[in-house]
């Protein structure tokens, strides 16, 4: 459990999810905007998805571009770069659990912060699933707020 109120953002924080198509990379791109001039940041699933054009969709209509997403495994991150992370951030239950089970032997934090998946639900027209992620990019949003302080987003 963080500590309450805002306590400014690690020197590099992983953001995990299941597929690294919608909840992860919306809070990566949000937390670098904020963050990205004293942070780095990454994202990474469980699973290797495929980019999601309701989470493209969204996240432009706030200014940040996730068209150039390419989503990546945990593994694949672990290969390129390694978890040279202060911090993990996860989004989902299964997230969660690898993430405890890879950085088990590793000095980083995890912190599970629940997230539905608007990409799970692939009914209702398009203006009420593009609705589900705007509602999980303003969670997400209010999240890193909330945890990290508030930075550059938006400006």
């Amino acid at each position: 459990m963080p500590p309450p109120g805002p306590v400014g953002p690690p020197g590099a924080v992983l953001f995990v999810c299941a597929w690294n198509s919608v909840r992860s990379p919306m809070a990566a791109a949000m937390f670098r905007q904020y963050f990205g001039h004293k942070s780095y940041v990454g994202s990474a699933g469980v699973r290797k998805g495929e980019p999601d054009p309701f989470t493209i969709a969204v996240m432009d209509e706030v200014g940040l571009d996730l068209s150039g997403h390419k989503p990546i495994t945990f593994e694949e991150l672990e290969d390129l770069e390694g978890l040279n992370f202060d911090l993990i951030v996860t989004l989902s239950p299964e997230a969660h659990h690898r993430a405890l089970e890879v950085t088990r032997t590793l000095a980083v934090d995890v912190e599970y912060w629940p997230t539905h998946d608007p990409g799970a639900a692939e009914e209702g027209s398009r203006e009420q699933r593009l609705a589900a992620y705007r509602e999980i990019r303003d969670q997400l949003l209010a999240r890193i707020e909330q945890r990290f302080g508030r930075g550059g987003f938006g400006s």
